[in-house]
């Protein structure tokens, strides 16, 4: 049995962390495979968007801490562990313009959280706990979690969340804006998919152009994101996806406007 498993729903690559007896916890492989997988559907002209799960009741507890102390021989080993291997996942995403959603499924700690935040989009059900964790193991967010989860919910409720290790239960994760929306525990794999389809039956695209600029905006001045997204218009306006979406609502207002 894998521990990462693939599947395919019509457009929609669902991604599942599948070690459910350690909580999804990551080994140095399954980050590698991870990698792999993101880098295949984001060449994969079929796939338009990308969902991550765990198996059984967690999420994904972080890395498993047994594999990485074996990792950690010397400051630099350390280090190395972390370029050379987790630190990819994040870098991928960056590069990866196809959304990516995660469907928060139970416990999910540490850089097992930090997998999800990311992620574009976070659904949780209900009975999902989150928690940074790292300083209950002496360890600073070693995957991109300060980096991530300021931008989420700000600096001084990060920061309360890293010092503390306190767990947060879906509603609140919610409240703060850690999380999208929260959903009933049998909901949530219907109710994610259904977001996703929905998604990727849109433009495929400005879909992605969306998250580009997005992204790129969040690092750049109000002058520069509109100089760049009056290229990217420009851009788009000109390709057969953008043409037949403006003729697909034309022919629509004209059959309302008609009373067809």
């Amino acid at each position: 049995m894998a521990d990462i498993e693939v599947q395919r729903d019509g457009r929609v690559t669902i991604v599942t962390l599948n070690r459910p007896e350690h909580l999804n916890a990551f080994t140095l492989p399954m980050i590698d495979r991870w990698v792999e997988i993101l880098r295949e559907a984001g060449d994969d002209p079929e796939c338009r968007v990308i969902v991550l799960t765990g198996a059984g009741r967690g999420f994904c507890s972080g890395v498993e801490l047994g594999h990485l102390e074996q990792e950690q021989s010397t400051p630099l080993a350390s280090k190395d562990m972390l370029w050379r291997h987790i630190h990819h996942i994040p870098l991928t995403l960056e590069a990866l313009d196809k959304p990516v959603i995660a469907a928060i499924n139970g416990v999910a700690v540490g850089a097992g959280l930090d997998m999800a935040l990311m992620c574009d989009v976070r659904l949780a059900a209900r009975s999902a706990r989150l928690s940074e964790g790292y300083v209950r193991v002496g360890l600073v967010p070693g995957d991109g979690g300060a980096y991530y989860l300021p931008r989420l919910v700000g600096p001084a409720r990060a920061l309360e969340l890293f010092w503390t290790g306190d767990f947060l239960s879906a509603e609140e994760a919610e409240r703060i804006g850690m999380v999208n929306r929260v959903v009933p525990d049998e909901e949530l794999m219907d109710r994610t998919l259904d977001l996703a389809r929905r998604i990727a039956a849109q433009p495929p695209l400005v879909v992605q152009t969306t998250k580009r600029l997005v992204y790129q905006s969040l690092r750049i001045d109000l002058r520069t994101s509109l100089d760049l997204v009056s290229s990217h218009m420009g851009v788009l306006s000109s390709t057969e996806d953008s043409r037949e979406a403006r003729r697909a609502f034309l022919e629509k207002r004209s059959a309302e406007y008609h009373g067809r």
